[in-house]
């Protein structure tokens, strides 16, 4: 084993130290995990009300169009406000989410006899679980750094996004045992009580000190300085754009279009489903942990080669291959799609200011999030038009051209560290003290 990646390896186990950052990432853990589990589940639900892949795609986009107008927003709060408390709010706000449409699946009020109110009732929770996670996501983005110092902040990533990915192994598994034991309403329970891990963690961190006065003033600029300094800096402007190819044409095969992949092409049910999303989460696993181990030099190239991988993988999925196969390819695809997310992650938050760190992370989740609502209409959109197996081999040919094309217009700048924060300019020494 080489030395760059024993010294990596004790970097992550190192923010794994008693303090702020274990606390989280135990409390997201057990979070994350619910959280998994009602994707899966509200997924499974809506492909019970319909046919159409559009419908699926509607809901995706009642979630993100609230999340286009409102994530920079919440980005700006998390750099003038304590993240905890935006977070903990947000929490409140989805515990009641998950127990209301537990309640309303339980009660018989959503089901196919009544699949356009059930539907109208899913896009309406959608919405308000889009306002909350409109501030939630940016500031997580953001609070993750500040746990640890800045040589740390690739380890961290990596760390929270073996936990997240990890997550996705239990949860849809969990969810799918749920289902068929005790019905869809059950998940979205187990979610609601999941989030009082987190709840816990956030009251054992402590708050953010306070900066200099020039620092606070700068956090509380506005939102036109993310995007000024996003503009500013190419190799950070080259990692949106490719999150944002990823987002138009991978994700919504992976997050909207499983559940009907599963039940029109593959013609199984919900433990299959919650399988499939299980195994492909063990891809997510690798590739994150992976990622603890690649230096800068070779950041681009490992991620250009995934681009390849996932491509690939996209393109067999529309082959109509069996059980088996589907699940080793959708592996391969969570494997690269972690690690590349989680690179270009890592390279704008080593790049990103800290006073400017939610509104830059607020940039980058918007070449996710707020792409997602289109991204959600047009794939789907394709599929009903064209088929679901020829609309994957499109979508995995335009991502492969397009996410290389960018990646190779700053392979050379992502080579190198990204230069630290100037520090305060300081009055010089006295001439006998430098002596």
């Amino acid at each position: 084993m080489s030395e760059e990646l024993k010294v990596s390896t004790r970097h992550a186990l190192r923010v794994l130290r008693p303090g702020p950052f274990r606390r989280y990432i135990i409390g997201s853990s057990i979070s994350d995990t619910g959280t998994w589990m009602q994707v899966m589940a509200q997924g499974y639900v809506m492909s019970t009300l319909t046919n159409k892949a559009i419908m699926l795609g509607m809901a995706n986009l009642a979630a993100g169009l609230p999340m286009l107008l409102l994530t920079m927003a919440g980005g700006s709060a998390a750099d003038r406000f304590d993240k905890r408390k935006i977070l903990l709010a947000t929490q409140y706000v989805q515990i009641a989410l998950a127990i209301s449409m537990g309640l309303l699946i339980m009660s018989g009020n959503i089901e196919k006899s009544h699949a356009e109110r059930s539907i109208t009732v899913i896009l309406a929770f959608a919405v308000v679980l889009g306002i909350s996670n409109s501030f939630e996501m940016p500031t997580l983005n953001a609070f993750v750094p500040e746990l640890v110092t800045r040589d740390e902040i690739q380890s961290a990533i990596a760390v929270d996004r073996a936990v997240f990915h990890g997550s996705r192994v239990v949860g849809p598994s969990l969810a799918g045992i749920f289902i068929g034991a005790w019905g869809a309403a059950s998940a979205f329970f187990c979610n609601a009580f999941s989030f009082g891990a987190l709840i816990i963690a956030l009251f054992m961190i402590p708050p953010r000190s306070r900066g200099t006065a020039e620092e606070e003033q700068k956090r509380a600029s506005g939102i036109k300085e993310g995007f000024r300094y996003v503009a500013k800096d190419k190799p950070s402007l080259a990692m949106i754009g490719f999150i944002a190819a990823t987002t138009v044409f991978i994700f919504p095969i992976i997050t909207v279009m499983m559940p009907l992949y599963v039940r029109l092409v593959l013609h199984l049910g919900a433990n299959q489903l919650g399988f499939l999303m299980g195994a492909s989460a063990v891809g997510s696993v690798i590739g994150a942990i992976f990622l603890i181990s690649i230096p800068h030099r070779k950041r681009v190239p490992v991620m250009m080669l995934n681009v390849c991988v996932v491509a690939c993988a996209i393109f067999s999925l529309s082959r109509a291959p069996s059980f088996y196969v589907a699940t080793g390819l959708l592996i391969l695809n969570s494997l690269g799609l972690a690690m590349n997310f989680g690179l270009a992650n890592t390279i704008v938050q080593e790049r990103a200011p800290d006073y400017l760190r939610g509104r830059v992370s607020a940039v980058f989740m918007l070449s996710f999030v707020g792409l997602m609502p289109v991204a959600g209409l047009g794939v789907t959109g394709l599929s009903d038009l064209i088929g679901m197996p020829t609309a994957l081999a499109i979508s995995a040919v335009c991502y492969a051209v397009i996410a290389l094309i960018v990646l190779a217009r700053v392979r050379r700048e992502c080579s190198r560290p990204a230069a630290p924060e100037k520090p305060a300019a300081e009055p010089a020494p006295p001439m006998a003290a430098a002596v």
